[in-house]
């Protein structure tokens, strides 16, 4: 496999990645800190430090917007769920060492 191949392989699935959660409006980022240790907003800093890594400065907002599908106020303001206290006490009890952020 060339570099070439790889980065094309790479970049599909995340677009994958990115599909798959705009249509998974249910899963709130809180569900996916706890489980994953990353969240929406976690691959949208990604993404603008990747551009600007290359060269192409990407504002975060702008991130956000080709994360969510959308401004990240409205998609807030369509599908953001208030945390519960469970969910904010295991959010909590994750130390940054266990995040990838």
């Amino acid at each position: 496999m060339t570099p070439e191949q790889r980065t094309q392989i790479e970049a599909a699935a995340w677009r994958n990645l990115v599909g798959h959660l705009q249509k998974r409006t249910d899963v709130q980022n809180i569900n996916l800190m706890v489980e994953a240790g990353f969240c929406r907003n976690c691959m949208s800093r990604w993404l603008a430090n990747a551009a600007t890594a290359i060269g192409q400065p990407l504002a975060e907002s702008a991130a956000r917007e080709w994360v969510y599908g959308m401004p990240h106020g409205e998609w807030k303001a369509k599908y953001q769920e208030k945390a519960t206290d469970e969910q904010m006490a295991r959010f909590n009890a994750i130390t940054p060492e266990q995040t990838t952020e």
